[in-house]
């Protein structure tokens, strides 16, 4: 585990604890101690908010020219140094120990980790889109060509991501895109797996999983030893790593009234805690 990528997570608000009497709503209407937003690693959830939409202007603009233009705003925020240099060596330094022939990112989020580790180690970067669809480039600051230019059958490829979750776009698009090209993939690298089954889904698929650092105790031990969460943050975060459910079922039996308090403040709260009850989450 290295201390300057948790140093680092939390610094960025990449992950973001809750207070221990006010969890955060997720979208599925249950809650939960913490948000993970791995992409704020670029420097801060702003300049992460302003590349993201970038990143989807220059891909509903033009996709061949989207990944120079994408991997020109990530070499800018590479050259400024700081924290996403710092992610980005540490990504090429762990792709540098696996055999591929070539990099591949997903759209969105993947890209502001994929493209500088294909630019450091001189690989070529395949870019794939939500719709299963993607273009390559043979150096990715020279922009792209369209997939039907391009043979790669026989290539091996590395795909590197943002987070791990359950490893459902691996599942849907990313591996079915590159195996079905003719391409082998067996490896993949993230900046985070969040402790999920992502890794045993990989797993099965016959693809191994490499991660800077994980989402589990020994983060929020060391985050706790170095004064950035405090112990009652930690515990909660504990439960609800342990279970999720039975983690959100005792934060409403200790707090009878929150529910009732959140529909009453409007917006997204309502909305969140009217889904959790029809859910029957609570």
């Amino acid at each position: 585990m290295e201390n300057t990528i948790i140093e680092a997570l939390f610094a960025t608000n990449a992950i973001r604890v809750a207070p221990e009497d006010q969890p955060f709503w997720y979208t599925s209407g249950r809650l939960g101690p913490f948000f993970i937003n791995t992409h704020f690693l670029l420097e801060n959830e702003a300049a992460a908010g302003e590349v993201l939409k970038r990143i989807e202007q220059a891909i509903a603009s033009d996709r061949l020219t989207a990944p120079e233009e994408i991997f020109d705003m990530m070499l800018a925020y590479y050259n400024k140094g700081g924290t996403f240099k710092m992610v980005s060596d540490k990504l090429a330094e762990a792709a540098s120990k696996l055999d591929f022939d070539y990099i591949s990112g997903g759209e969105r989020r993947d890209y502001f980790f994929s493209m500088m580790p294909a630019y450091l180690l001189g690989k070529p970067h395949l870019t794939i889109f939500k719709d299963m669809n993607f273009v390559y480039s043979e150096k990715i600051e020279e922009g792209a060509v369209d997939s039907l230019d391009i043979d790669l059958k026989g290539k091996k490829a590395l795909h590197i991501a943002d987070l791990i979750t359950e490893a459902s776009s691996y599942e849907r698009a990313w591996i079915p895109v590159i195996r079905g090209i003719g391409s082998e993939i067996t490896d993949t690298v993230a900046v985070v797996d969040r402790c999920q089954s992502g890794r045993e889904v990989l797993k099965n698929l016959g693809v191994e999983l490499h991660a800077l650092t994980g989402i589990d105790k020994a983060l929020f031990d060391e985050a706790t030893a170095n004064g950035i969460i405090n112990e009652a943050q930690k515990e909660m975060i504990l439960h609800f790593l342990e279970s999720p459910a039975d983690y959100m079922t005792a934060f409403i039996k200790a707090h009878p009234d929150f529910v009732a308090n959140e529909i009453a403040k409007g917006g997204k709260n309502k909305e969140r805690a009217e889904l959790a009850i029809e859910k029957g989450f609570c």
